[in-house]
């Protein structure tokens, strides 16, 4: 059976949320180092990298990754679901100014990786905490308060709503992803926001399979994220196991990945505007898609077991996975086993979203037929 609406927008959400909670604790690791840590490939819900020291134990001190666990990709997500609720329309730059950043300031919620109650700004990385920094202390014009951020994927991370609200239009998910993420970010990492957006929305297609979301990501990706999108999914089509293709998918992407081999120790060159380059995390998502063939398990266990950003790389693997099949998609006792661990309702913002996408869509209608009407007045040759 085609998913409903209701069901799209919860399997990409409670998916989204679900592969960024397995990610999270090999996060920044090497396939072979998560492979001799845990005996083999990370199969569902792991403890943190260095067990019960995670208070203190460097790199990621002191956030509690694993166990189940969200990161800031959900939380960024959620708050983001939240703007729409309030808007209840489209997004642009100026409502990230407006309502997004409030959310991070001054709306304590609960922090799975803190186990305490918090301000989002309070966990978010460096590139989001930009966000604040320069629309509310820096009164900057929200579309270029990007400029000069860290290049990363910071803003696709969190764009799976845009895509929603926009399902089954990839090209007006683009658009509006692009104008949203200029507040946070630029060049590669502006166009990744807008691409992931609009492979979201081609996910939501009656129909639609991985490799038409694939194709769709490819007709509107521009420069290097375009060419590595195309890099990768060309060498996952002979791939129908992610063990097989890890380290393949890792070259295809590495020509246009700034960060570079050691993802804890990036170049001087890394995160820098280019046009030649793109996120890693992106690609390697439809990668992913492509080897898992859609499925869900498949492509977020493939995006996990890859390591570097990789609660980024599931996350986006798992929304548009959840998209393309719907919440059943997504294992049920993983979604049990999140939502515990991190006492957050998973199915509540997809709820709220869904209603959301309903009304955008039908004032959407409304003004077509008004811009129809009067095109048509202009064109009766009668007049």
């Amino acid at each position: 059976m085609t998913p409903h609406l209701d069901d799209r927008v919860t399997g990409a959400l409670v998916g989204a949320a679900v592969g960024d909670a397995l990610g999270g604790p090999v996060e920044g690791y090497t396939p072979e180092q998560i492979l001799e840590r845990h005996g083999g490939r990370v199969t569902g819900v792991v403890g943190p990298w260095n067990g019960g020291s995670w208070r203190t134990a460097r790199p990621i001190a002191p956030y509690h990754k694993g166990d189940g666990h969200v990161t800031d990709d959900t939380l960024m997500t959620h708050a983001l679901v939240r703007v729409y609720e309030r808007v209840r329309g489209h997004l642009d730059a100026y409502a990230v100014a407006d309502h997004l950043v409030p959310e991070l300031m001054d709306r304590p919620v609960w922090i799975p990786e803190l186990e305490a109650e918090a301000l989002p700004l309070q966990r978010v990385f460096l590139a989001e905490k930009w966000i604040v920094a320069r629309l509310h202390y820096g009164h900057a014009d929200p579309r270029e308060a990007g400029n000069g951020n860290i290049v990363n994927c910071g803003a696709a991370m969190y764009m799976a709503p845009v895509g929603l609200v926009n399902a089954a239009n990839p090209a007006a998910a683009y658009a509006e992803a692009v104008d949203v993420a200029g507040a946070h970010q630029s060049s590669y990492g502006r166009e990744a926001a807008g691409v992931f957006a609009a492979a979201v929305a081609a996910a939501c297609v009656p129909g639609a399979t991985a490799r038409s979301v694939v194709d769709t990501a490819l007709g509107l990706a521009k420069d290097g994220t375009r060419a590595a999108i195309a890099a990768v999914a060309e060498v996952a089509e002979a791939h129908r196991d992610f063990e097989t293709a890890l380290a393949p998918l890792r070259r295809a992407v590495a020509p246009y990945d700034s960060v570079g081999p050691d993802y804890r120790s990036p170049g001087l060159d890394a995160r820098r505007p280019s046009r030649l380059h793109a996120i890693e995390e992106l690609p390697i998502a439809l990668g992913m898609l492509l080897v898992g063939e859609g499925d869900y398990r498949r492509s977020v266990l493939g995006g996990v077991n890859y390591g570097r950003d990789c609660d980024s790389i599931a996350t986006m693997a798992g929304a548009i996975a959840g998209a393309l099949h719907g919440e059943a998609a997504v294992p049920a006792e993983w979604v049990k086993r999140v939502a515990e661990a991190s006492r957050l309702d998973l199915h509540a913002p997809a709820t709220a979203l869904a209603a959301v996408v309903r009304e955008v869509f039908a004032r959407d209608a409304a003004a077509h037929r008004v811009h129809a009407a009067a095109f048509a007045a202009l064109t009766d040759p009668v007049r």
